[in-house]
């Protein structure tokens, strides 16, 4: 270190004089340069950048660049810079003084008469102080997310793993956090470019690769539409695998829509049911731009031309009245029910505290245990009455729509032991471990997908003890164990 006649201090670095530029060096590319340029920074304990380049002019083509230390520069300098360039002045972020004004250099000029570059200037005098090894890593030109490390980290985000969480297995993996070559900030920024490549193009990669899966597999069914703009508004798709089950299980198909699955507030729409181990089944799936009865209706169609059943005996869904619509319009001749969980629910905020609290269970009692319809119309009208209740609006509406929702008046179809639209529900939770509003259309398919393998997977679990393991006799009596050899009997036959 020396000092000069000023109040600054100059710093040399402490390298070896074999690993320094020197004029007249050689390099075969400007990469090649500022590689080791930026290795020699590495070991100095400063960050390089590339800065300023002459072009000639008849061709247009880089005859001479100049690498710096980032300290080069002035920050007030820069930001007079920026807001002469952008017009206005924008909001800058609150952030330490970086810049010092130093000298330290390295420049290259292309030969005339061959294709490689020659060093012609190279100082190495810092006016600031160097980074001691241990801190060098965090330098900005020492920190690099590879090809690899980007690889991994779209898997981490495929399976949800927060950056955080990220990072600490990057540090496991590489032997400290000294060793990774990056940081979180980078990973986050890494994440953020990625997302950003998906902009405007989101929608026709998505399509792009439904057709890839339907070359691959002719059983593969996906359909979509674009609104009077041309832009993205409602599609569908279902795999082999779903078509499959709906041939076998597609009696009872249960309907609901969720948001918060993509960045761009689609909404998604599957269509559910149970397999033999009562387990949610997925028969395919929808995004819409919106809930209106044409978006439902242009859905329930390519159901219709996608399931190999066709259209289903039941369909359980909520209230809502564009849905209900819609289910009229294309499946007329389907027993359409209303989710009574749902109903139930809102029993509390429809009755005043008082009434709820003295009669709410006597009325589910009516709805659940009442055996026929005349049974519950009598009973419901005891209770109502009895609870003072006969002028409340949504009752008298309910009533009206009771073939829809009170299992009294449903006993008579095959409903797979379904009441409500919570198996929908239950599988809206399921996959919401998986995606999230961050996710682009893209991103939401390849997670779905793996959620969807997960959820198939536990099927062939269920199926593996189901073949090895008979069921539990509870009582011991005679029937239940002839039940069980029958069974274990067409089990194996």
């Amino acid at each position: 270190m020396e000092e000069n006649s000023g109040d600054d201090q100059l710093f040399i670095p402490q390298v070896a004089d074999d690993r320094k530029p020197k004029i007249g060096m050689k390099f075969a590319s400007l990469d090649d340069a500022f590689s080791y340029y930026n290795q020699y920074a590495r070991e100095a304990g400063f960050s390089a950048r590339m800065s300023n380049s002459k072009k000639q002019k008849m061709t247009n083509e880089v005859v001479w660049k100049k690498f710096v230390c980032f300290k080069e520069g002035h920050t007030d300098e820069l930001r007079w810079m920026k807001h002469v360039k952008d017009a206005q002045p924008k909001q800058e972020r609150a952030r330490g003084e970086v810049r010092t004004g130093c000298k330290s250099k390295i420049s290259i000029v292309k030969e005339q008469t061959g294709p490689n570059w020659v060093v012609s200037t190279f100082m190495e005098i810092h006016n600031h102080p160097l980074s001691t090894p241990s801190k060098v890593h965090l330098l900005r030109s020492h920190r690099n997310v590879s090809v690899s490390k980007k690889a991994l980290i779209q898997q981490f985000s495929e399976a949800n793993v927060p950056i955080c969480q990220q990072m600490r297995l990057l540090e496991i993996e590489y032997g400290g956090p000294e060793h990774v070559g990056c940081t979180e900030k980078d990973i986050r920024n890494c994440e953020k470019i990625l997302r950003d490549e998906q902009k405007g193009i989101d929608a026709e990669t998505l399509i792009e690769f439904f057709a890839a899966e339907k070359d691959k597999c002719s059983a593969f069914f996906f359909d979509y539409e674009t609104d009077s703009d041309n832009r993205f508004s409602r599609c569908f798709w279902a795999d082999p695998v779903s078509r499959m089950t709906n041939s076998v299980f597609g009696d009872v198909v249960v309907f609901d829509t969720t948001y918060n699955t993509n960045k761009y507030g689609m909404i998604f729409a599957p269509f559910v049911g149970v397999n033999n181990h009562h387990q949610t089944i997925v028969f395919g799936c929808g995004f819409l731009s919106d809930e209106k009865t044409e978006s439902f209706v242009w859905l329930f169609n390519k159901f219709i031309e996608a399931m190999p059943k066709g259209a289903p005996n039941v369909i359980i869904t909520d209230q809502d009245p564009a849905m209900t619509k819609a289910i009229a319009q294309v499946f007329p001749q389907v027993v359409h029910r209303y989710c009574l969980w749902h109903i139930l629910n809102k029993f509390s905020d429809k009755l005043n505290p008082v009434t709820f609290r003295d009669y709410y269970q006597s009325i589910k009692n009516v709805i659940q245990n009442s055996t026929t319809p005349n049974e519950f119309d009598k009973s419901w009208e005891d209770v109502i009455k009895c609870a003072n209740l006969e002028k409340n609006d949504w009752l008298l509406l309910m009533y009206e729509l009771r073939q829809k929702w009170v299992p009294a008046y449903c006993n008579h179809v095959f409903c797979a032991g379904i009441s409500s639209s919570q198996r929908s529900e239950s599988s809206h939770a399921f996959f919401k471990k998986y995606v999230s509003n961050k996710n682009s259309l893209m991103d939401f398919i390849t997670r779905f997908n793996r959620a969807l393998r997960h959820q198939r997977h536990n099927e062939l679990v269920a199926d593996h003890i189901d073949l090895n393991e008979c069921p539990k006799i509870k009582s011991k009596r005679p029937m239940e164990t002839q039940m069980v050899k029958v069974y274990t009997k067409k089990k194996n036959g």
